[in-house]
């Protein structure tokens, strides 16, 4: 299974980006699909998780502000981002989970900054 993730970018504070994540390979069906981030000098951390039924979870610090959606014919996972902060700065990757296997892509980094 590869993932290819594409839509980061440099955007000033209060901009929108749009994320997009599509996985490829031998897939059966996809579970829960995801976005993290790692910020510079921290640790990885959970910004957004989409069941296979549509169910979402956020991070507090974007709720409201990023939309986590999918297209299950496309295996594809998006992530809407709008009223960025400086941050929100890091590297993205999608994760999806497969038969209880988690598969990550390689990171877009998103930069926001004036």
């Amino acid at each position: 299974v590869q993932l290819q993730a594409s839509g980061g970018g440099l955007v000033q504070p209060g901009g929108s980006l749009r994320l997009s994540c599509a996985a490829s390979g031998s897939i059966f069906s996809i579970n829960d699909m995801g976005w993290y981030r790692q910020a510079p000098g921290k640790e990885r951390e959970l910004v957004a998780l989409i069941s296979n039924g549509g169910s979402t979870n956020y991070a507090a610090s974007v709720k409201g502000r990023f939309t986590i959606s999918r297209d299950n014919a496309k295996n594809t996972v998006y992530l809407q981002m709008h009223s960025l902060k400086p941050e929100d700065t890091g590297v993205y990757y999608c994760n999806v989970e497969i038969r209880g296997i988690e598969y990550w892509g390689k990171g877009t980094l998103v930069t926001v900054s004036s």
